[in-house]
Parts: structure tokens; sequence; C-alpha cells
């Protein structure tokens, strides 16, 4: 080996510096950092002004620092805040909206499906949209029937949108930082149960590229699709099993349009068996997508039946003891890991 080879070979890698900060923290400096680079980027919202900046005060501090004109309160009113972005999006400027709760999307499903997702189309192309739309995600926190829906399958089926849903700090940032750079309407829903948790954040600018899926956690037995707050209960149910000798891959999909087919075929196809989770209703949800499309590309290749992991088809409850059996579980994932892997 001559002597140059070693001192490559020796030189240590460079790793970009990391701090471990909450998913609200890694959202706000990602705003910051748009609103200090881009001229043309500017916030709207209900109550995101100071003293709160947000129901969760993810944008804190922005309007005092660049003011009502880039950082802009709005009216109670969904179809508001996606109208005017809309406009604002088709004549070059780059709003980033905040939804505060994702059951709300319902009220401006109309502005989101049928002009923000079809004018690209509809223009051949001339005008595009470059809006981002983030905001809380519930589920699990006592909001009740019409604040804790995970609504993610409405976006999904709707050509035109890109969707993302963020497990991380780190991938809440990157997804962020694409979706401002995009030139169609992204849509990102927020798990508001890992607003709180802490992780490693790259330091300056930090970009999850569009459509790449994560594997978080390799293994050889099974592998287990998920997204969202799903992705810690995946990997806890790993952990789990791997007492018992099992071994559990986990991707984290993290762009759920468009999706990582190839990194999750390619893991499939390793593993053999497939379970899918996510915290959104069962009937009608992304995992039937997913299932499917494993089921149609992996036909002689799985050794046991694609299986879903999500919540009951009822409306959430209220009630803290109702609402348990509502959400998709650990020990209900583990379960179904086990009939996979039992066959």
């Amino acid at each position: 080996m001559s002597s140059q080879t070693v001192t490559e070979s020796a030189a240590p890698a460079r790793v970009a510096a990391e701090r471990k900060i909450t998913m609200v923290e890694a959202l706000a400096q990602t705003l910051d950092w748009a609103l200090a680079t881009d001229p043309d980027v500017f916030l709207l919202g209900e109550d995101i002004i100071d003293p709160t900046g947000g129901a969760f005060g993810i944008t804190k501090g922005l309007s005092t620092r660049y003011g009502r004109q880039r950082v802009r309160e709005t009216p109670i009113s969904e179809q508001a805040i996606i109208g005017a972005s809309i406009g604002a999006a088709m004549l070059g400027a780059k709003p980033i909206a905040e939804i505060m709760i994702a059951d709300f999307y319902a009220v401006c499903l109309d502005q989101v499906a049928n002009h923000a997702a079809k004018l690209r189309y509809m223009s051949g192309g001339r005008t595009t949209v470059p809006m981002v739309v983030r905001g809380m995600l519930s589920g699990g926190l006592n909001f009740a029937a019409q604040h804790s829906q995970s609504v993610e399958s409405w976006m999904i089926h709707t050509p035109g949108l890109k969707v993302a849903m963020p497990s991380t700090p780190a991938d809440a940032k990157g997804i962020l930082t694409a979706a401002i750079e995009d030139p169609d309407p992204v849509i990102i829903f927020e798990p508001v149960g890992l607003y709180g948790v802490p992780g490693l954040v790259p330091d300056g600018e930090h970009r999850v590229p569009l459509g790449k899926a994560a594997v978080v956690r390799e293994g050889s037995d099974v592998t287990v699709v998920t997204y969202g707050s799903q992705v810690p209960v995946a990997l806890g149910a790993a952990e789990q099993l791997a007492g018992d000798g099992i071994s559990v891959e986990v991707v984290d999909l993290r762009w759920l349009v468009p999706w990582d087919e190839a990194t999750v075929l390619e893991s499939v196809r390793k593993t053999t068996r497939a379970v899918i989770a996510h915290q959104a209703v069962k009937r009608g949800g992304f995992g039937a997508e997913l299932a499917a499309v494993l089921q149609e590309k992996l036909w002689g290749t799985l050794r046991a039946p694609v299986l879903r992991v999500a919540a009951a088809n009822t409306p959430v409850p209220f009630a803290t003891e109702l609402e348990r059996t509502h959400f998709p579980t650990q020990d209900g994932l583990v379960a179904a890991i086990r009939r996979s892997t039992s066959s």
C-alpha cells in the first residue's frame, strides 16, 4: 500500500457539527434562516406574531425581528390563509403558511386540492405555486375528535401536492428547508407528540432530499415501513423483539409524496416480510397504497402477507382510556411483527 493511500485512509472524515435540540427549535431555526436569507419568504397564520409566536412558540421572536409584513397574523380563517398564500406564490413570493391543526384542512381543502395542487397542470407549466403549508398533526393528547385526526391521505390522494412528515428534529429542519426551495406546493405534517423530543441536528443548512427515505435501523427478518409519530414506536418494538432473536429493519419514509419506493422495495426484498405502521385510521390509509405496491412488485418474494398496524376506523375519542384503544401501540406492532415472522 502506498504512503499516499495510507495518508488518505488515515485522514479523519469531515463531520458536520451537530447540536441536540427539539423539533420546535429546529423548525424555528429554519424559519429564521429562510426569512434572513430570502426576501421573498414570508410567514402567515393564526397567532404567529409575538409575544406568543404560535401555539407552540415556533415563530416566537420572528415578527419582532423581521416585522409584521414578513410575519403576518391572519384572521381565524384557513380559507383566507391558503387563498392568500396561493395568490402570493403565483406572483413570485414564497409564503410559508401555518395551519394550526391538521384537522382544519377540511375548511380550506378546496383551495389546497383544486387550486394550489392544479395550477401548474392547468397552466401548462407556466404558473407555479411555491408555497409551504406546515402545522401540527395531533393525536394522543386528548384533543378530541375534531383536533386529533391524521389526515395525510387527503393530501396524498391529490395529484400536484408534495407531502412530508418528519419524525426527528433533524428531519424537520431538512424537510422544511427542501420544501421552501421547491417550486411546487408542499404540505408538512408535524407530529405534535414529537415536538419536545430532542435530537441531534446539523448546524447550518441541512436538507432532506425530496422523496428520500431513511433506514433508521437495519435488520434481516422483517421490514417495518412507517413515518411520523410511529417511527419511535417502531424502534421500540424492534428493540423489544431483538431480545427474542427477531431482527427488525425500520424504514422512515419522511416524504410521503413522492415516496422512496426503491429503498422500501430493497429493504423488503432483503427481509421478505413487511409490516406497515401509521397513526391514521386503517381504512383508506396510506398503508393500503404501500401494501398494494409491495404485493404487486414483490409477489413471489414475500414470505408472508403485508400487514398493517393503524388506528381504529372511528372518530378519535376524548376520554384517555378510550383514546389509548384508538391509536396503534407498540404492543400491537410487536404482535403484528410476530405474526409476520411466524409465517
